[in-house]
């Protein structure tokens, strides 16, 4: 069976940790461990995804939860509740359903403090791993046979009925995902006509009945050419020479999104490098499989900007391709000869120094998976058997998770997110005499989760910000602060440090509280809104030169209402307990972000939510950030206007629902059949309670704490339903409801 080690290093000694590995979460299989009927739970809950898997597409994550409630012998023994038709909640009905939550939920709570969770959904992930690993030629020794019997299986179980693979588990099939997972499949043994329910054959149809493999967008193009696919002359130009730009120039490295930034560093050295993997048996076979002609027919130059309909999210204009199109023409043939190919030289030695720049001070873990696998494979191309690369291999345990549909590869952990909301959540359930032995080991994950130090050297030239004082998404080892991240760890520090330290533990130092601020002032742009990683500012216009078919507003940082609301909330906790610290500084800045908010509301009065669906998860943000700077329904239109946009969307039963599809469309789109769903409906009813409905009309809150109250399963979790991320973390179906 397969088992969560937690806080685990190993005895690898090419692995290092900041903090002794507190929040890593790493799969092992045992397997001798478990009894059979541990096993056949097991087995049962796989099967029942798959027969379920077009009904609810994310996994329920139940192969850790069984681990953990296992372990504890954790027995709900406070009674279920329901409310029955006509019948009025009660003060003691909505107690007891929360205290049935709060103690399940901390029965899940890991040995560090840190709540672990599948942080996962996109179907791009998984692919260039095993294909990197393919390609080094370490597959079998990294993933043995369990391991590619569960990959498969998480393939299988996401394969879209008309054969096609998604960009994630809940969406239609595009190019991009089909052909990654199929090259998957037949890298870990699968033939062509194999696969669970003719998977192979099923996938194949569906890439050639859409135009073969050439018309994969320009990351999948990549891919393919360095597994010798494709050509690197049907490529959007990637020079390493863009690293060698000076800062006062437009476009420049350090303008550009961090996430799209450390995806192109890597790629550009392979590019530069124009890197072919050896040409193997398999790979002369998918060449005749994926492509619709002859492979030395194909015409390279002439797919270079051919992309599926089903994958352009983000069409480019015809002078974005001529510009692409220019750079290749006039720069490819003098760089690849003599004398300008030792410019070529030195720009790959610089694109490596910042390769191997991001890898030491992410501890080889890097800012997500997509960069993970491409700075692996560099330093595998520049060194096959040098400790660079060796100490990539031994961080690759840490992106691996599995449910009960499989192994899937992480974005990388939200092991900080989880655990900070999730304690906020506990604290207001006032429960302390009853969980407070999870409280302080919350706080202790904290307190030894925040990074202590700025990255390395001269930081600000190898194109990184300030992240003393911050939290990161996951774990301190990684590295990188995020914005709202660093507000929710704070805003947690503050509340707990006003109580008790013999129940939750002494309180973290002012300075490093202080530090915490810094980072989060730094951060807001002028407009008021604060971006997530990293200073926002860059011109817009360079967001048209995004050569991604795939996303749109990933080429430049940006502000996030999101990020905005979790900074106020945290300034005005901080300013009210350290009132002589910076507080002028602080009030300009909530006084701005109200603003902010103020500015970008829709007509409405909803805003759009770039990490939750969508425009309901964005609108409960943004009046938590409201209600914290003292605006009210009855002083800020803003509120009145965010909770007429909440109430009218309020389902028969109670709840609330949006699809996925909002997100796409930028405008709010209800879930098939206006079903509503639990996570969103718990999210509305905070967002209403912090506008004042409940001295208002209670009624629309009282129907839908009905709802979640019914809702609640025997052992006090919450069904799962749908996902309602942007990037999914299960962990919320619980979280969110308390």
């Amino acid at each position: 069976m397969w088992k969560l080690k937690i806080a685990d290093g190993g005895n690898n000694p090419y692995i290092y940790s900041t903090n002794n590995f507190v929040g890593r979460q790493i799969w092992e299989f045992d397997p001798d461990y478990g009894i059979p009927e541990e096993r056949a739970e097991v087995e049962a809950a796989r099967e029942n995804y798959w027969k379920n898997r077009f009904q609810v597409r994310p996994s329920s994550d139940l192969l850790w939860r069984m681990q953990f409630l296992k372990e504890k012998r954790f027995k709900q023994t406070i009674r279920q509740v329901k409310v029955e038709n006509e019948e009025e909640i009660t003060y003691e009905t909505a107690t007891t359903a929360m205290r049935r939550a709060a103690h399940f939920f901390s029965a899940l709570q890991a040995s560090d403090g840190h709540w672990p969770a599948e942080n996962a959904g996109p179907l791009f992930l998984l692919p260039p791993l095993v294909m990197c690993l393919y390609i080094t030629g370490h597959l079998e020794t990294v993933f043995p046979e369990e391991y590619s019997k569960e990959m498969l299986r998480f393939i299988y179980c996401h394969q879209n009925e008309d054969g096609g693979w998604g960009l994630h588990v809940e969406a239609h099939s595009n190019m991009h995902c089909t052909v990654l997972n199929y090259i998957c499949m037949r890298i870990l043994g699968e033939g062509p006509d194999g696969g669970k329910d003719n998977a192979c054959s099923r996938g194949r149809k569906w890439i050639l009945d859409h135009g073969g493999a050439v018309s994969i967008p320009t990351w999948g193009k990549a891919w393919l050419s360095i597994l010798g696919l494709f050509d690197w002359t049907g490529c959007k130009s990637m020079p390493p020479e863009f690293w060698l730009l000076p800062s006062f120039l437009p476009l420049q490295p350090a303008k550009m999104w961090c996430y799209f930034r450390l995806v192109y560093m890597p790629m550009s050295y392979l590019y530069g490098k124009r890197f072919v993997a050896p040409i193997s048996p398999l790979i002369l076979q998918l060449r005749e499989e994926l492509h619709t002609q002859p492979y030395n027919e194909i015409n390279w130059k002439k797919v270079r900007h051919l992309c599926a309909k089903e994958d352009l999210y983000f069409p480019h204009l015809l002078i974005q391709d001529l510009v692409w199109d220019s750079i290749y023409i006039f720069t490819e043939p003098f760089l690849t000869r003599w004398p300008f190919n030792k410019l070529r030289k030195k720009a790959l030695e610089i694109t490596m120094k910042h390769i191997h720049y991001e890898d030491e001070n992410s501890r080889y873990i890097d800012i997500a998976c997509v960069e993970k696998v491409l700075c692996m494979l560099a330093c595998w191309v520049e060194d096959p058997y040098g400790d660079y690369f060796k100490k990539h291999l031994a961080r690759l345990p840490d992106y691996i998770w599995i449910g009960e549909d499989g192994i899937k590869m992480q974005t990388f952990g939200s092991q900080l997110w989880d655990t900070s909301l999730g304690l906020e959540a506990l604290l207001a359930c006032k429960l302390t005499d009853e969980i407070g032995p999870t409280l302080m080991k919350g706080h202790d994950y904290l307190n030894k989760s925040q990074v202590r130090d700025n990255p390395s050297g001269d930081f600000r030239s190898m194109y990184r910000h300030i992240c003393k004082g911050s939290w990161t998404f996951s774990d301190q080892d990684q590295g990188w602060q995020v914005s709202d991240c660093t507000a929710e760890g704070l805003k947690c520090c503050l509340l707990l440090s006003v109580m008790p330290p013999e129940i939750v533990g002494g309180k973290i130092e002012p300075e490093r509280l202080y530090d915490a601020i810094n980072v989060l002032l730094s951060l807001q742009s002028k407009n008021g809104g604060i971006s997530a990683w990293e200073p926002a500012g860059t011109s817009k216009w360079l967001e048209l030169l995004n050569p991604s078919e795939l996303f749109e507003d990933v080429f430049i940082e940006q502000q996030y209402v999101e990020c905005t609301a979790s900074a106020i909330d945290a300034l005005v906790l901080f300013k009210k307990l350290h009132p002589g610290h910076r507080k002028q500084e602080i009030e300009n800045f909530i006084r701005k972000a109200v603003q902010y908010f103020e500015d970008i509301q829709r007509p409405d009065g909803s805003w759009y939510g770039n990490w939750g669906i969508c425009f309901t998860y964005a609108t409960w943000f943004a009046l938590r950030g409201l209600a914290a700077a003292g605006k009210t329904y009855h002083n800020c239109l803003a509120v009145r206007k965010a909770a007429n946009f909440l109430l009218k969307l309020q389902l028969d039963d109670g709840g609330w629902g949006e699809s996925y599809i909002s997100c796409l469309a930028k405008k709010f789109t209800p879930l098939e059949g206006n079903r509503s769903n639990l996570v969103q409906t718990a999210w509305t009813l905070m967002g209403l309670l912090h506008s004042g409905l409940a001295e208002r009309d209670p009624t629309p809150l009282h129907r839908a704490a009905k709802l979640l109250i019914n809702s609640q399963k025997e052992d006090g979790d919450f069904p799962q339903q749908r996902n309602c991320w942007s990037f999914p973390e299960d962990l919320y179906d619980t979280l969110s409801k308390l």
